[in-house]
């Protein structure tokens, strides 16, 4: 008798876990690309900050492998959102690679200092694209931003959600040193 309580047993099991993979199968396929519906659709962002970012003169490493490699320093500069601001600490670089077929990757990492003095670490990884002649769509750049604060801080919130950014390229008045303007906003 103890055998077919067991042999029931395994096969109540069984079928439970049957109906949770058929139940999770429907969930998947309801929330797929295709699905006109779908979850993913239909991101929406909050702007964390926009960041005033000083940068030096471009250095040329030269022709590589993967295309043409420069670096570009980062001298300073602010930021400010509605929950946060403070200063772009004047330690970081951008390093980028211009891709044989004409785009353009960014690889910055740079420090942010609070107004309360926090530390927090920018590693920022973008793309930019601009049109051939005759080439359909304007000029696109965007990126994937990681933020590493300090855990025992009150910005540990950053350090768990995905952030992407925004970059604009503002055109100079006299005597203003170079910066570009980088919008950081959390995807929710």
């Amino acid at each position: 008798m103890n055998f077919v309580f067991q042999r029931n047993r395994l096969g109540t099991v069984l079928i439970m876990l049957l109906l949770l993979f058929i139940s999770w199968s429907g969930f998947a396929q309801s929330a797929s690309p295709e699905n006109g519906d779908s979850i993913y659709l239909d991101f929406k962002t909050e702007l964390m900050w926009k960041a005033k970012v000083r940068i030096g003169n471009v250095l040329n490493v030269g022709e590589s492998k993967r295309g043409t490699r420069r670096m570009i320093p980062i001298t300073g500069g602010t930021f400010s959102g509605p929950k946060i601001k403070g200063e772009v600490l004047p330690y970081g670089e951008d390093w980028q690679l211009v891709r044989p077929d004409g785009d353009t990757e960014l690889n910055a990492c740079y420090l942010l200092k609070t107004d309360d003095g926090i530390l927090i670490r920018v590693a920022n990884k973008a793309l930019m694209h601009t049109p051939a002649k005759g080439e359909e769509g304007g000029f696109y750049v965007k990126s994937v931003i990681e933020l590493e604060a300090p855990s025992a801080s009150s910005y540990d919130y950053l350090n768990h959600a995905i952030f992407i950014g925004t970059l604009e390229i503002p055109e100079l008045k006299a005597n203003e040193e170079p910066y570009v303007v980088i919008g950081v906003y959390k995807v929710l």
